[in-house]
């Protein structure tokens, strides 16, 4: 259930406009198919998951000049759990060696 709701986030707040997923997406931003083991976040780790990803999510935006920036979303802990689960999900795939590097 939480993924689902961790889709309709990503969904809602249009994240796709900016990222990738498999490779499906816009470029502007980095892909997220592997975004919780870039991390160092373990499958399971819910909670981890969902703390790191708070946390540099309301980091955001950064306010340097000339860098790209993500916009505030102002999630509640539900949506930044559930979008923490979503992400976890995603990578768990096996997507044949997608992305082709580390970084996305």
């Amino acid at each position: 259930d939480s993924v689902r709701a961790g889709k309709r986030v990503w969904e809602e707040k249009a994240c796709i406009n900016c990222h990738t997923i498999m490779g499906e997406g816009a470029y502007f931003a980095p892909e997220l198919m592997n975004v919780m083991s870039r991390w160092g976040i373990e499958q399971g780790d819910h909670e981890g998951a969902k703390d790191t990803l708070q946390a540099w999510m309301d980091a955001m935006p950064t306010g340097i000049e000339g860098r790209r920036q993500m916009p505030a979303f102002h999630l509640s802990d539900e949506e930044y759990q559930n979008l923490a689960d979503f992400l976890l999900w995603v990578d768990s795939i096996d997507a044949q060696d997608w992305p082709p590097n580390d970084a996305g």
